[in-house]
């Protein structure tokens, strides 16, 4: 991971004090990084050393110290397996970890104007969005999730939505040094539950909606929402922007401490609305209502109803940071939207072929619902679901998919540790499938399939993996890119 070219330096004593820690060792060492990965270490760095459900970070250790770490800070249980060096004790060393990163960079993020968007559906095109109005607003922004990372022009791949503190605190480091104003980020539930944005702080958080998803680490949906809810205090943000649209989204408006600016498609009454949304077959008139009678008009290639719900609080968002309506209502045509969310594969083909990254049961729902309104025939879906996440979505997935779709091909997605053939037969329970609808294990194949039935004016769908340019199955990733498999099987077809 990339670093600031400034160079920072605290004493082990005084990491120690700010962790509220218990020191073994010289406390004047000077530490000069820090990092929880042994395989990023840098000479001079502090190591930080988690448990975790297989393995214990101080394993590493060893590994961290040839690699140049000058000291590690870990639990008790750690402690135990690290000599050479000074060890830092924290009975929570996680949360350490986030304190400590952001004050060792001097709180960069209170330096910017930084946001954080949370929700299960939404976040990405939010802040994609959002980076992109205030990009072409003339602001230099950086921007961290799902997707990727970019730091002005430079684009950094990113291995998870929101990254390890250490790896946040830098990036956003990075971002104030080369004078950016503003800081976009998507912020999952769990880098909220794993305590990574702890210590950050963000001018405004937004919340786009809650359904079911990761109940296989939150278990309860009521525990999942208390997770993002944690987001919505002072310790977190300044203002919250909350979709009243959704229920999660009314009870969360309740019981924030937060000042709030609210957001609906539906409902006049909230802060930003929408006065109308004329459609046509390329996008969507809008006339955005906001606070103190703002009107915000324009044209925008977006379609379904969810991706008004996101451009609205991309809008919201970028008018409250300070940047003129009337530069908003000239920037909404160029707007893009977010990688492999209702992203276009055209080869000249006589049907529309889309690659989306739903993978829950009521972004599924959502998704196919807009392909309806965007086909001119039928609409052909390929989904799979991922293997060791939520099995309990698996059947609603795969209800969602027969619903929704007049041809509905299951199929496998990341099945990981798990057999793509007994991940089907759970997605499929109770289901009657009848041709031309199928089970096609192979996702290549299933694509393909997919591709063979459709007919002029017909709408193909694939589903579940959206951006990602892989496959993992036990334990190796492949390359696999469903823009790419959909248009050989196009290129095949014609």
């Amino acid at each position: 991971m990339s670093r600031p070219i400034e160079e920072f330096k605290r004493t082990l004593e005084s990491v120690a004090a700010i962790a509220n820690a218990q020191l073994t060792g010289d406390p004047t060492t000077v530490i000069t990084g820090i990092t929880l990965s042994s395989n990023s270490v840098q000479e001079g760095d502090l190591f930080i050393a988690l448990p975790g459900e297989k393995t214990h970070g101080a394993e590493f250790a060893t590994d961290a110290i040839a690699r140049g770490a000058t000291a590690v800070l870990t639990d008790e249980a750690g402690a135990a397996k690290i000599s050479g060096v000074p060890v830092i004790v924290s009975s929570n060393p996680r949360r350490a970890a986030g304190v400590i990163s952001a004050w060792f960079y001097s709180e960069p993020m209170r330096d910017l104007y930084s946001v954080g968007v949370t929700g299960t559906n939404g976040k990405t095109t939010v802040t994609t969005l959002l980076h992109q109005i205030m990009s072409l607003a003339g602001r230099e922004s950086g921007l961290i999730g799902t997707v990727e990372t970019r730091i002005g022009e430079e684009v950094i791949a990113s291995k998870r939505t929101t990254p390890e503190s250490s790896d946040l605190q830098a990036l956003s480091a990075m971002m104030r040094e080369r004078h950016m104003r503003n800081l976009v980020m998507e912020v999952s539930s769990h880098a909220i539950a794993l305590e990574r944005i702890r210590g950050s702080h963000f001018a405004v958080v937004a919340f786009t909606n809650l359904s079911q998803d990761h109940l296989d680490f939150h278990k309860t949906m009521e525990a999942y929402f208390a997770t993002k809810a944690k987001l919505f205090t002072f310790e977190f943000a300044d203002l919250a922007v909350i979709n009243i649209d959704d229920a999660y989204g009314l009870k969360l408006k309740e019981i924030t401490e937060l000042p709030v600016m609210t957001v609906s498609r539906h409902d006049q009454s909230a802060t930003w609305h929408y006065a109308s949304i004329t459609k046509d077959y390329v996008g969507a008139h809008v006339a955005i209502r906001g606070g103190g009678g703002i009107l915000i008009e324009g044209k925008v290639h977006l379609h379904g109803g969810y991706n008004f719900d996101n451009l609205l609080m991309a809008v919201a968002i970028a008018t409250e940071s300070g940047i003129d309506p009337i530069d908003i209502a000239a920037i909404l045509p160029q707007l893009t939207g977010a990688a492999g969310r209702l992203e276009s594969v055209r080869l000249g083909q006589k049907f529309t072929a889309l690659v989306d990254y739903a993978h829950s049961p009521d972004a599924v729902t959502r998704v196919l619902e807009t392909a309806h309104e965007i086909s001119g025939g039928r609409v052909i879906a390929v989904l799979g679901c991922g293997g060791d996440r939520d099995a309990s979505k698996r059947a609603l997935m795969g209800k969602a998919l027969q619903e929704g779709a007049d041809v509905a091909i299951f199929t496998s997605d990341n099945p990981r540790s798990e057999k793509a053939d007994a991940i089907l037969v759970q997605m499929t329970l109770g289901l009657e499938i009848q041709e031309p609808s199928a089970v096609i294990e192979d996702r290549s194949a299933a694509i393909k399939a997919a591709v063979n039935e459709a007919k002029d004016g017909d709408l193909v769908i694939v589903l579940g993996k959206g951006h990602e340019k892989g496959q993992e199955i036990n334990g190796v990733v492949q390359p696999f890119d469903d823009r790419i498999e959909l248009a050989k099987a196009i290129e095949d077809k014609k």
